[in-house]
């Protein structure tokens, strides 16, 4: 093979990449194109129909959330939740209590810190005294969901790797 033979072949195999990009790119962008026209509505023609909002539906493994997460933090150590706790509390409980939500999910954090499975008891300990406070407010223990206990996020904040989040699920 020649030089010309060489510099033919690049071209080529550039010309193919570049389709293949190209094709990819357009089946990524093309579905969210067709919703977001889809969603456009026709131009007015004087007779004014009611519009509906378009629906958002959430990913497949997302929950729809009523209400939260309302974050409840604590003490290094520590598995008793703040007096306060109970008012935080306040909107996902409004949200149960109103049959706006099925479902409180609680999901106790920790941090990589120390030594794993202790952290993740600990979380674990403090998504069950949330949910003492749940049940001691008047929800039923039916209504309360236990997540398996996840690690925080490195964000620098102690704290928010000692935390429970309840979130109220439709």
């Amino acid at each position: 093979m020649n030089d010309e033979q060489d510099s033919e072949s690049y071209r080529l195999i550039a010309w193919i990449l570049g389709i293949a990009v190209t094709i990819a790119i357009a089946a990524a962008v093309i579905p969210s194109v067709l919703l977001a026209v889809s969603s456009v509505s026709a131009p007015s023609t004087g007779t004014a129909a009611p519009s509906k909002p378009a629906a958002t539906l959430p990913a497949s493994d997302e929950p729809v959330v009523a209400a939260g997460p309302v974050k409840i933090y604590f003490a290094s150590g520590k598995v008793d939740p703040a007096a306060d706790a109970a008012d935080k509390l306040q909107p996902v409980l409004a949200a149960i209590k109103g049959g706006a939500a099925k479902t409180l999910r609680i999901s106790g954090y920790h941090d990589k810190t120390g030594n794993p499975e202790q952290n993740a008891e600990l979380a674990k300990n403090r998504a069950k005294a949330v949910r003492d406070v749940l049940v001691k407010a008047g929800i039923s223990e039916s209504q309360v969901e236990l997540r398996r206990p996840e690690m925080a996020q490195e964000s620098g904040d102690a704290q928010e790797a000692r935390r429970v989040e309840v979130t109220a699920i439709k």
